[in-house]
């Protein structure tokens, strides 16, 4: 037996069908709550422009 042990990789990697990905973090950050009251005030000025309209 040889003393360098080989790398082993099993037939799923090889064949590129395993990936890994790194955590990604977007640039803004945003609690639940604000999200919804944007989304809130968003319907309000949709609704408004078509009543004034």
């Amino acid at each position: 037996m040889s003393s360098r042990r080989r790398r082993q990789s099993g037939p799923m990697t090889a064949a590129g069908l395993i990936s890994f990905y790194d955590e990604y973090e977007g640039k803004i950050k945003m609690t639940p709550t604000a999200l919804v009251f944007l989304a809130g005030l968003f319907a309000f000025m949709v609704v408004a422009a078509h009543i004034i309209g």
